[in-house]
C-alpha cells in the first residue's frame, strides 16, 4: 500500500507536466487577445504591447516557464485577466468548494440510485423491475444534462413552485442540480452493478455460501455485492473528479457560481491564467481520486492485497 502511494506520488508531477504542456499549447492557439476586451474602444497598439509584455503574453516560451515556476515554487496560479483585481487562487478559493459540494452530492445520489437499480435488476432479470432499471440507465446515458436540468426546472420550480429557479446558498438549492448531474453517472453505475451482480450470483462461491445455509441477504451483502462493486469502484474515481469539477453545463443551467462557469468564461475570453489554473486543479483532483480508488480496491478485494 505504501509502495503504491509512493510510486503514484513520483508519477504525479510528470503527469501534471504533460497535462500542463498540452493545455498550454491548446490555450495559446485560441484566437483573440487575452488583454483586449470586447466592450469599449480598443487601446492603442503600444498599450496592448505593454500589457502583453507585462504578463509574458508576447512570448510563449517566457509564459510557459514563468507560469510553471510560479505554480511550482509559490502555488501561484497567476492573475485573472478578465476578473479585475482577482487572482486565479482567489477565484478558485470561492468557486471550487461550490463545485466540490455539488459533485459529491451528485456522486452520492448516483451511487444510491445506480446501486439499487442494478441490484434490483440483477435479482429479477427479465422482470418489469429489470426493464425499469435498464430504461433508467438508457435515459440517463442518452439525455444531455441541459435537457434533464431544464425539464426539472420546468416541472418543480416553475410548475409546482418547489424551490428556486436559480440560486445557491440554501440546502434546497442543491437538490435539483445534484440530481441532474447524478443521472448520467447513476446510469453507468446501474449497468455495471447489474452485470457484476448477475455474474456474482451465478458464481461458485455463492453456490457454496448457499450450501452452507447462509440467508439470501447474507449472501447478497457479504459475498455478491462486494465483488460486483469492484467495477463500480473503478468508475467512481474519474466519475467523482468529473462531477466535482466538470459540471459546466449544469452550473450554467442553474446559475451556480462554481468552477464550471469560470472555465467556460476563461475559454471564451482567452483568460490563459484562469484556464490553466482550472485545468491543473482538475487534473490534480483526478489523480488524487484515482489513487484513492486504487487504495480502496486493495481494501475491498483481498486478492489484490495478496
Amino acid at each position: 500500500m505504501i509502495g503504491l502511494i509512493f510510486r503514484r506520488a513520483l508519477q504525479a508531477p510528470l503527469v501534471l507536466l504533460v497535462i500542463y504542456t498540452v493545455t498550454f499549447l491548446l490555450a495559446w492557439a485560441l484566437p483573440g487577445s487575452a488583454v483586449l476586451r470586447d466592450e469599449g474602444r480598443a487601446p492603442p497598439p503600444e498599450v496592448l504591447a505593454a500589457m502583453e509584455a507585462r504578463y509574458n503574453l508576447d512570448n510563449p516560451v517566457s509564459f510557459y516557464f514563468g507560469y510553471l515556476k510560479g505554480v511550482v515554487t509559490r502555488f501561484d496560479l497567476g492573475p485573472s485577466l478578465r476578473y479585475a483585481d482577482w487572482s486565479v487562487n482567489e477565484v478558485l478559493r470561492d468557486s471550487l468548494p461550490v463545485s466540490i459540494t455539488l459533485g459529491l452530492c451528485a456522486v452520492g445520489i448516483a451511487l444510491v440510485i445506480g446501486t439499487v437499480a442494478g441490484v434490483v435488476g440483477a435479482l429479477r432479470p427479465g422482470s418489469w423491475l429489470d426493464g425499469a432499471a435498464l430504461s433508467l440507465a438508457l435515459i440517463g446515458v442518452s439525455l444531455p444534462t441541459f435537457v434533464i436540468g431544464t425539464a426539472l426546472l420546468l416541472a418543480f420550480p416553475v410548475g409546482l413552485g418547489w424551490g428556486r429557479v436559480a440560486g445557491w446558498g440554501r440546502p434546497s438549492d442543491m437538490l435539483l442540480p445534484a440530481l441532474t448531474l447524478s443521472l448520467p453517472f447513476a446510469a453507468y453505475i446501474a449497468r455495471l452493478t447489474r452485470m457484476g451482480m448477475i455474474e456474482a450470483l451465478d458464481s461458485d462461491y455463492v453456490r457454496t455460501a448457499r450450501a452452507k445455509g447462509l440467508t439470501e441477504r447474507q449472501i447478497l451483502i457479504r459475498h455478491a455485492l462486494p465483488n460486483a462493486f469492484l467495477p463500480v469502484l473503478s468508475y467512481l474515481g474519474p466519475a467523482a473528479a468529473a462531477a466535482m469539477t466538470g459540471s459546466f453545463v449544469v452550473e450554467k443551467v442553474f446559475n451556480i457560481p462554481g468552477v464550471g462557469q469560470h472555465f467556460v468564461n476563461a475559454v471564451l475570453n482567452k483568460d490563459l491564467f484562469l484556464l490553466m489554473g482550472v485545468v491543473l486543479v482538475y487534473a490534480t483532483i483526478l489523480i488524487a481520486m484515482n489513487l484513492l480508488v486504487d487504495v480502496l480496491y486493495r481494501w475491498v478485494d483481498p486478492r489484490i492485497r495478496a
